[in-house]
């Protein structure tokens, strides 16, 4: 079963296009954006805006695992996953899954049955799932099976990830930690702190093995980048490799060496949202205020997105067509994406309906199909029934 995508005319509300907000109808038709006569959707009240596009996220942990000890089936929790994003105005959406010397739900097992689950899940999808593999850096003795999973899964984003520090300073400084991180894992924390002792032993062979992997993903056509950069010299050192993409910096060094050459920087939306990090890093709304952030990202909680771009518009950082580019045409330019980002003639007809009021998406269409219909929207939607379609063989 497919759903064919809608041919109508959405009239009435403000919409997001040419870099500004505008009085004028955006029409659909084929799944792309088009013109001419066609039935009618009255949207006075609302914003139309391009459809988000979440670069990084993980909550889809949440339904494949809701407790350590209760996973569920990965197609259930993609389909889960489909309809929280789209409930949250978010149309193409990069699933962060691990590639760890950690195992379990993070390890090269579980990270290829992912893969192959979303692959399956597929024709189906209403939401452009992808995903984007977190690959430490202590991977040396798994990295022809990473390369090889990339290839057939045609992954297109990878971003560096070193969590052996840490891990490190858990088996030293805090017995209890480690052994809930062993749980999470799957393992006992002797197994884990085995573990961590094989992945400490590859420590001289990881430089070479990122530059291999550097070269790999060139080859490829894989876009790459690296995660939680501490200081401008760590960001140097991916950037030089080719690793341009600068997601989550935890000081500002990093990402004003980003800014310095040209990489692209990726905060977490719930970080503007909640008006800080949780770790104690640096706050994501200090960098937009420095200019040294391009994009915002869902991380762990999809409704931060549109939160985040209106906490923005609010707090007066910026303009409401600026702050939904970076959810918008910025990720879309981040990752080569030209056909969506923007409203305008011949792109996807990814769209968010937004009600000028509360706030809150009413309506999304990935590719003039409709993946969420609630509130008043629905009802003016469904008073055009003759032009929305049904599942059709």
């Amino acid at each position: 079963m497919s759903l064919l995508p809608c041919s109508l005319r959405l009239t009435g509300a403000t919409v997001l296009r040419d870099g500004t907000l505008q009085n004028r109808s955006v029409a659909i038709e084929e799944g792309r954006i088009s013109k001419g006569p066609l039935p009618e959707v009255d949207l006075r009240g609302y914003y139309i805006l391009p459809g988000i596009i979440d670069l990084h996220g993980d909550a889809f942990e949440r339904h494949l695992a809701p407790r350590p000890s209760a996973p569920f089936p990965i197609r259930t929790a993609l389909r889960a996953t489909a309809h929280d994003a789209a409930a949250n105005g978010i149309t193409t959406a990069w699933m962060a899954h691990s590639w760890s010397w950690e195992g379990g739900f993070r390890g090269p097992d579980h990270c290829e049955a992912f893969l192959q689950a979303v692959d399956d899940y597929a024709p189906e999808a209403l939401t452009d799932l992808r995903v984007q593999i977190r690959c430490e850096t202590h991977t040396v003795d798994s990295g022809e099976r990473l390369l090889a999973a990339i290839r057939r899964h045609q992954v297109d984003y990878v971003v560096f990830n070193n969590h052996l520090d840490e891990a490190l300073h858990l088996a030293a400084c805090d017995p209890e930690q480690l052994g809930f991180w062993a749980r999470k894992s799957g393992h006992t924390p002797q197994e884990h702190l085995a573990n961590i002792r094989a992945a400490h032993d590859q420590d001289r062979d990881v430089p070479r093995y990122l530059c291999r992997l550097s070269e790999a993903f060139d080859t490829l056509g894989v876009t790459y980048g690296s995660h939680d950069d501490g200081d401008g010299e760590t960001r140097e050192m991916y950037s030089m490799i080719g690793a341009k993409i600068c997601e989550f910096p935890t000081h500002r060094s990093a990402a004003a060496l980003a800014r310095a050459v040209g990489d692209p920087v990726l905060m977490g939306a719930p970080n503007v949202v909640r008006g800080g990090s949780q770790s104690g890093n640096i706050a994501a709304t200090d960098l937009i205020r420095a200019r040294l952030c391009d994009a915002l990202v869902s991380d762990y909680y999809y409704p931060a997105l549109h939160q985040a771009a209106f906490k923005l518009v609010d707090d007066g950082l910026m303009d409401l067509p600026t702050a939904w580019e970076m959810i918008s045409k910025t990720p879309a330019d981040i990752l080569r994406l030209p056909d969506r980002g923007v409203i305008d003639y011949g792109r996807r007809a990814d769209l968010v309906v937004v009600n000028q009021k509360t706030r809150c998406v009413e309506a999304t269409l990935s590719q003039g199909r409709i993946t969420h219909l609630s509130g008043e929207a629905a009802q003016r939607f469904l008073g055009a029934r003759e032009c929305l379609p049904i599942a059709a063989e």
